[in-house]
């Protein structure tokens, strides 16, 4: 009997780490001993493991992952003992080696042998293992679900998207009732049904699909007692596939909310559409993914954002938008600037989503309350000192007041300046200093002493 520890760095999340949760069904199969921890416990690190598994998340999150297997290589014989698999481990695997030395794991475990040689088991078709979940005090924002996959893969390339690397092949259909049945027999039926697909539209299976969510209890305005039950496609559905036979088949489930991804005002037509025909079918409830800081301008991110809260007016809709900001697929910080963006616009943005909780409101009076009327007020807004957006209200009669009236008599040459300055960095006394005219040294002056209400981007 083995000795197994499956950590999760201490990043916050919303869902369970599914890869772990499989092999941990995997490792007790074998008669292992298992526990599970999130971030760096010093108890878990003091006893003597035969093997660590440490889960990755994003790029960005590379500080805290290489932390993590670190502290728990003095637990195993050698750093080989720790294995290291997801997105992380995937798209930066020489590199994370190379600095751990810890055995990294790239792709799906989707094939025998991969965490024993000669073992015949594909850790990748295992029912995961729920009951570590409640080895740590730590709560997901989604527990009471089934988590599974209907489809695998994407056949898009998208270059913002790490899918095409991770799941290179596409696999048409997956058994879910398998799947559920098999979570339902060992920890008891669940709510709702998570499923994690990357583009099930991308399937000819879809009829088959939904009709085996259907057949497991989740068709349209299914409960469980009084609770309405939800199916969710989290990775949200492909707009240039959507049409009205997919919409006629979706209507049939309880699925809510309908996620779509807006990535590019080029896409409005699609996404209009696919929008209206969904609210055709009777389905209204939708999250919409918006991609900003890739190619697109500030602007154009406003245009995509005000999209939504026009179509709600329009249809009785409610549409919630979810911004995303782009990262390079190697980045290992939040950094990144997109060439028609700057630092202070991607702060600004920032600012207004955590007023908002990281929603954009489908009415149109918070809207333009958070985000402006057009695109010049948003970049205005997002152009203001950090703790002028968040506490707009306590600021409106006295600081921000000032400092829209200035901005406003700003000439082409002194906003030109302005501009620079900020995508620069945060102001310090020298640019306000160096302004070329009094106006413009007034304005930075706003931008000293405010304390930031939002964790700079590291």
């Amino acid at each position: 009997m083995r000795r197994i520890l499956l950590v999760e760095p201490g990043y916050k999340n919303k869902y369970p780490p599914l890869g772990l949760m499989k092999i941990a069904s995997y490792h007790k199969l074998r008669s292992d001993h298992v526990e599970f921890a999130k971030g760096c416990i010093e108890d878990k690190r003091n006893q003597r493991w035969d093997r660590v598994y440490v889960a990755s998340l994003f790029t960005f999150h590379w500080r805290v992952t290489v932390e993590t297997i670190l502290f728990y290589g003095a637990s195993v014989t050698s750093m080989g003992d720790v294995y290291v698999g997801g997105v992380l481990a995937s798209l930066l695997g020489r590199e994370l080696s190379e600095c751990t030395g810890a055995t990294v794991l790239q792709g799906l475990i989707d094939r025998p042998g991969v965490l024993d040689f000669g073992d015949s088991c594909i850790v990748d078709h295992l029912i995961p293992d729920y009951s570590i979940l409640d080895e740590i005090e730590y709560k997901y924002g989604v527990q009471d679900a089934y988590f599974g996959y209907a489809t695998r893969g994407c056949p898009n390339r998208c270059s913002f998207c790490a899918v095409g690397t991770i799941e290179p092949s596409f696999v048409p259909y997956c058994p879910i009732a398998k799947q559920v049945r098999g979570i339902e027999e060992v920890y008891g039926p669940k709510k709702d049904l998570l499923l994690l697909d990357n583009n099930v539209l991308a399937s000819d299976c879809l009829p088959r699909i939904v009709g085996d969510i259907r057949d497991l209890g989740f068709e349209r305005g299914s409960k469980v007692g009084r609770k309405r039950r939800r199916l969710d496609f989290n990775q949200g559905l492909d707009i240039r596939r959507f049409d009205v036979t997919n919409a006629a088949l979706l209507s049939t489930t309880c699925i809510d909310p309908l996620r779509f991804a807006f990535d590019s005002l080029s896409d409005k037509k699609s996404y209009v559409q696919a929008i209206e025909t969904s609210v055709n079918h009777g389905l209204v409830r939708f999250s919409t993914y918006i991609l900003y800081n890739y190619r697109d301008t500030p602007e154009d991110f406003y245009e995509r954002l005000r999209t939504n809260v026009v179509l709600n007016e329009d249809l009785g809709s409610k549409i919630s938008g979810f911004p995303m900001r782009f990262i390079p697929l190697d980045a290992k910080t939040r950094g990144f600037i997109g060439v028609k963006w700057n630092r202070q616009l991607l702060r600004g943005v920032s600012c207004i989503l955590a007023a908002t909780r990281g929603m954009v409101s489908p009415r149109l009076e918070f809207f333009e309350a958070a985000f402006g009327r057009n695109a010049e007020e948003f970049r205005r807004i997002a152009s203001m000192p950090e703790h002028y957006i968040v506490h707009r209200r306590r600021h409106e009669s006295d600081g921000a007041a000032a400092w829209a009236s200035l901005y406003s008599a700003l000439s082409p040459g002194e906003r030109s300046e302005f501009e620079e300055a900020l995508a620069c960095g945060p102001v310090r006394d020298q640019a306000v200093c160096g302004a070329s005219t009094r106006r413009l040294r007034k304005l930075l002056e706003h931008y000293l002493g405010g304390k930031n209400p939002v964790p700079p981007i590291s």
